[in-house]
């Protein structure tokens, strides 16, 4: 990936930050409007996208939206369910959810066998 991708990966991570910041320290700004939904949306797909490795782009695209969706829907049910509805708690409740997720993809990568070269076969 180029550096253009590299500045959108960074805008994108301080953006959903700023939401996740803004959102549990209940800051009433027009930003909160734009920034919170983004952190929801994009948080959880990119976590479950990330688990997918050497897959086709479009591929961990598509399943990292419709993991998003789910992952949201199902935590607003359980909120509902529970009735227990806190905006505060389903931001902090995704952000360790894709935290979780991180830890995951990072303990994955690092026990994945290592690809030998062609030659060496």
């Amino acid at each position: 990936m180029g550096r253009n991708g590299t500045v959108v990966k960074v805008v994108l991570a301080v953006a959903c930050a700023a939401g996740a910041v803004l959102a549990l320290a209940d800051v009433q700004t027009p930003a909160r409007v734009f920034l919170t939904p983004l952190f929801l949306l994009v948080v959880p797909g990119a976590a479950v996208a990330g688990l997918l490795r050497d897959r086709d782009p479009l591929a961990m695209f598509t399943v990292g939206a419709a993991a998003s969706l789910t992952i949201n829907v199902l935590l607003a049910e359980a909120m509902l369910l529970f009735d227990a509805w806190s905006p505060r708690a389903g931001v902090a409740t995704i952000g360790v959810l894709g935290f979780f997720l991180l830890v995951i993809r990072l303990l994955y990568r690092r026990q994945a066998p290592v690809e030998q070269g062609a030659g060496s076969r």
